[in-house]
C-alpha cells in the first residue's frame, strides 16, 4: 500500500556517515543480523569492490526496511562530489531527504549541494546530526551551522542529546518530552528528561512549538491566546510542515551506536511524506504535445521513469525505476514513451544491496527493477501503451575533467568503446568522444577518481585495460596580417597537363569567424566551375596550418584573379593551385597559435581564497570577479585549458575537498610568444621522433 511506503535518499557530503546509518536502520529493522560496518567492508550497501577498496559509497544503493507495519526504501546515495551525478538522479526517485550532518565537521559543500537538489525536486528535509559520540562532536555549533547554510525550509530542532562525545548516551524528545538512553548494545530504556537538562527542554520545546504553530492558522491563534496545545495537534501539524516543507525537523543520534535511530525511523513514518502526500507529476502527451498529469493513484493508467542503470556483463542491463501512477504485474509489457518502443519484461526485482528478489506486483511510489530490456536506458519513461506520457527527468552533472585513453593491447579500440558505451549506461555522469582531430578516445568525468573507478570497472567487468593521459590540446592557427599571393599549378606530364593559376588575398577575421570566402573574379580569368575547386583546396588545406598543422580558423579568402588553359584546366588543378596559395599566403601572413580558453567557477570556503587566488595567477589565469554564496566564495575566472587539465585533484587536495568548480570553453585566445616558441619546439621534437 502506498501509504504504508517511504521512500527516502541519505544525502550528504562523503564521510558524514550515510552508509553507517543504512546499516543501522537495515539492523534495526530485522534485515540484517549483525550491523555492517563500512572499515570492516562488510556492509549491505556498499559491495562494489571500487567502494570496498575506497571505503566510500561511489553508486548510489537500495534497501527496504520494514517498520512498524510500514515500509522505508532507504536510498543510499555517494557523497563524493566524484559520482554525485548518480546522487542527482537517484534523488528524483525519493519522496524525502534524510540531511547527514557530521556533528564534527558540521555541513560541507556536497551536503549544500544535496539540499539543492531536494529543493529543485520539491522533496522534504530531515537533518540528522549524525556522530554524536565523535571527539569534538558539538550539537549546538553544528546545528548553528545547519542554521546559516540552509535557510528554506527553517531547521527546527526536535531532539537534545544527553551527553557529549564519548559520553553520548541518548536524547531528549522534544514532542514527548522523554528521554531515551541506550546502553552499549543500543538498546533502549525511555525515562524522565535528566533534572539537569529539563530547564533547557523546556526552552527548546517553547521554540519547537512557536514554530509548529505557524504551519497551521488555527494553532498560531490557540498559541497567540496563551493555550496549551496538545501532543497530537504538534505531531500532526509536525508532519503538515514538513511535508509542505515550511521546516526542516533536526534530529541526533550515532549511526555506529545505533543511538536514536530508532527515534529516526519512527520520524520517518510519522512525519515524512509518503507517494500519496506528492503532487501529481506533470508530463506531456507524446502524441499530441499537451500537457498530462500522472497522480500517486493504483487505478490511474501505469506510467513511471527509469532512474538509474546498471550493466552486468553476465546478467545484461538492470533498469531500475519509480512507479509514478498505476500499477504492474509480476510480467508483461508496457511502452518505452521516450524511446518509442514497446518492450517486454518477465519479472519485477526488489533490490536490497546487491540481492535482487522477485515481486508479484507494483504500485504508486514502488521502486523496482526489470532485468534485459533492449532498448531502456536511464532518464526513459514507461506507460501504458494506451495512455502515453513522457516525463522530463533530471540531467547528469557537467563533466570536469578529461583523459585520454590509450588501449595496452594493439587493436583494443573498438572494444574499449564498446565497453565505455555500457559502462555510460551506468552512469550518464560520464562523457565519451572520439576526436576526429587528435584522433584519440576522450572519457571525460566528475574527476580523477571517478575516471579511475571506471578504469577499473572497465577491466573487472569486460576485461579491458586502458593507460591514462592528459588529452592533447586543440591548438589552432590564425594569421594577423593581410597578403596577396599567386598560387601557380602547371604539369606537363605527355598528353593533357595540369594547370591551374589563381591570386587570392588572405586577411585575418574577428576571433571567433570562421572562415569566408570572396568570389571577387571578374572577366572569366578564372572559369566558374573552377571557383569552388579553389574554395575546396583552400578548406582542405587549412586544416593543418603552416605552424604546427593545427587547424587554421578566423580568416577571409578573397579570389580576385588568375588564368586558365582551354586544354590542360581541371578541377583538380585549381583545387591544387588554391591549396598552394593558401599555404604561401600563411607562412607570410604572421602565422600565430591559438589557445582554447575555458570559462571557470570555483566555489570554496573563505579561508581557501588566498591559495585559490595564487594558483590560478600560476595557471595564467584572469579573475572576473568574485562574490559570496552564505559561507562560500565564488570565484568568476578565464584560465587557457592548457593550464586546466589537472585542475580537479590540485583543488580538491587545495581545499580538503571543500571546493568545487565547472568548466565551460569560451573562445580561443592567441598563445603568449614565448610559450608558442616553447610549445612549437615540443611539438616539432615529437615529429621528428
Amino acid at each position: 500500500m502506498a501509504d504504508k511506503l517511504r521512500n527516502v535518499a541519505l544525502v550528504a557530503h562523503g564521510g558524514a556517515g550515510k552508509t553507517s546509518l543504512a546499516e543501522a536502520m537495515l539492523f534495526k529493522a530485522g534485515v540484517t543480523t549483525r550491523q555492517g560496518r563500512v572499515e570492516e567492508g562488510n556492509t549491505v550497501m556498499d559491495y562494489e569492490p571500487e567502494e570496498l577498496k575506497r571505503q566510500t559509497s561511489i553508486s548510489t544503493s537500495f534497501g527496504p526496511a520494514p517498520w512498524k507495519k510500514h515500509t522505508i526504501t532507504i536510498i543510499d546515495t555517494p557523497g563524493d562530489q566524484n559520482f554525485f551525478t548518480d546522487t542527482k538522479l537517484c534523488m528524483q526517485a525519493a519522496d524525502a531527504a534524510v540531511v547527514v550532518v557530521d556533528a564534527v565537521d558540521g555541513v560541507k559543500v556536497q551536503t549544500e549541494k544535496a539540499f539543492e537538489f531536494a529543493a529543485d525536486f520539491n522533496q522534504s528535509v530531515l537533518i540528522y546530526l549524525n556522530k554524536m559520540d565523535r571527539e569534538r562532536a558539538d550539537f549546538e555549533r553544528a546545528f548553528e551551522d545547519v542554521k546559516q547554510s540552509f535557510e528554506s525550509p527553517k531547521p527546527v530542532i526536535i531532539q537534545l542529546p544527553i551527553g557529549k562525545e564519548s559520553d553520548f548516551k541518548g536524547v531528549v524528545d522534544l514532542v514527548s518530552m522523554k528521554a531515551y538512553i541506550y546502553d552499549a548494545s543500543g538498546k533502549v530504556n525511555v525515562s524522565d528528561i535528566p533534572a539537569d537538562m529539563q530547564e533547557e527542554a523546556a526552552a527548546e520545546r517553547e521554540k519547537l512549538i512557536e514554530n509548529v504553530a505557524e504551519a497551521d492558522d488555527t494553532l498560531i491563534e490557540k498559541y497567540l491566546e496563551g493555550e496549551t496545545l496538545s501532543d497530537d495537534e504538534i505531531k500532526s501539524t509536525l508532519r503538515k510542515g514538513v511535508v509542505s516543507r515550511t521546516f526542516a525537523p533536526v534530529l541526533c543520534g550515532s549511526a555506529t551506536k545505533n543511538i536514536g535511530v530508532d527515534l529516526l525511523m519512527d520520524f520517518v513514518i510519522n512525519c515524512l511524506p509518503s507517494p500519496l502526500d506528492t503532487s501529481p507529476r506533470k508530463g506531456i502527451n507524446p502524441a499530441g504535445g499537451g500537457e498530462v498529469e500522472r497522480n500517486p493513484d493504483s487505478t490511474a493508467p501505469f506510467s513511471a521513469f527509469v532512474f538509474k542503470t546498471v550493466a552486468d556483463p553476465y546478467a545484461g542491463r538492470l533498469s531500475i525505476f519509480r512507479v509514478v501512477s498505476g500499477s504492474l504485474g509480476g510480467d508483461g509489457t508496457f511502452y518505452n514513451a521516450t524511446k518509442e518502443v514497446r518492450e517486454r519484461y518477465n519479472q519485477l526485482l526488489s533490490i536490497a544491496g546487491k540481492e535482487q528478489k522477485p515481486v508479484n506486483e507494483a504500485g504508486p511510489g514502488s521502486i523496482l527493477a526489470v532485468a534485459k530490456l533492449k532498448e531502456t536506458t536511464t532518464g526513459d519513461t514507461l506507460c501504458a501503451e494506451n495512455a502515453k506520457v513522457k516525463f522530463e527527468t533530471a540531467g547528469p552533472i557537467a563533466t570536469l575533467i578529461t583523459f585520454a585513453l590509450q588501449p595496452k593491447s594493439k587493436g583494443d579500440e573498438d572494444k574499449i568503446l564498446s565497453s565505455l558505451n555500457r559502462l555510460l549506461e551506468e552512469d550518464p555522469g560520464l562523457k565519451i568522444e572520439r576526436n576526429a582531430e587528435t584522433k584519440e578516445i576522450l572519457l571525460s568525468g566528475s574527476g580523477q577518481v571517478h575516471i579511475e573507478a571506471t578504469i577499473e570497472k572497465l577491466k573487472r567487468k569486460f576485461n579491458v585495460e586502458v593507460l591514462l593521459k592528459p588529452p592533447k590540446v586543440p591548438y589552432r592557427e590564425t594569421i594577423k596580417k593581410k597578403v596577396r599571393v599567386q598560387g601557380r599549378h602547371k604539369k606537363q606530364t605527355g598528353g593533357h597537363g595540369q594547370f591551374g593559376d589563381c591570386w587570392i588575398q588572405l586577411e585575418p577575421l574577428p576571433r571567433g569567424q570562421g572562415f569566408e570566402f570572396v568570389d571577387a573574379v571578374v572577366g572569366g580569368v578564372i572559369p566558374r566551375q573552377y571557383i569552388p575547386a579553389v574554395e575546396k583546396g583552400i578548406i582542405e588545406s587549412c586544416q593543418r596550418g603552416v605552424l604546427a598543422g593545427f587547424p587554421c580558423v578566423d580568416f577571409r579568402v578573397t579570389l580576385d584573379d588568375g588564368s586558365y588553359h582551354a586544354v590542360d584546366s581541371s578541377e583538380m588543378a585549381f583545387k591544387i593551385a588554391g591549396s598552394l596559395a593558401f599555404k604561401k599566403a600563411s607562412e607570410q601572413a604572421n602565422p600565430v597559435l591559438l589557445e582554447p580558453i575555458m570559462k571557470v567557477q570555483i566555489t570554496a570556503p573563505d579561508e581557501f581564497m588566498g591559495d585559490i587566488m595564487g594558483d590560478l595567477n600560476g595557471r595564467r589565469g584572469r579573475v572576473l570577479g568574485m562574490e559570496s554564496a552564505g559561507k562560500y566564495q565564488v570565484i568568476n575566472a578565464e584560465v587557457p585549458m592548457a593550464e586546466f587539465l589537472t585542475y580537479a585533484p590540485d583543488l580538491r587536495s587545495m581545499t580538503g575537498g571543500r571546493g568545487i568548480f565547472t568548466m565551460e570553453f569560451t573562445r580561443y585566445d592567441e598563445v603568449p610568444a614565448q610559450l608558442a616558441e616553447k610549445l612549437l619546439a615540443e611539438i616539432r621534437n615529437k615529429k621528428e621522433e
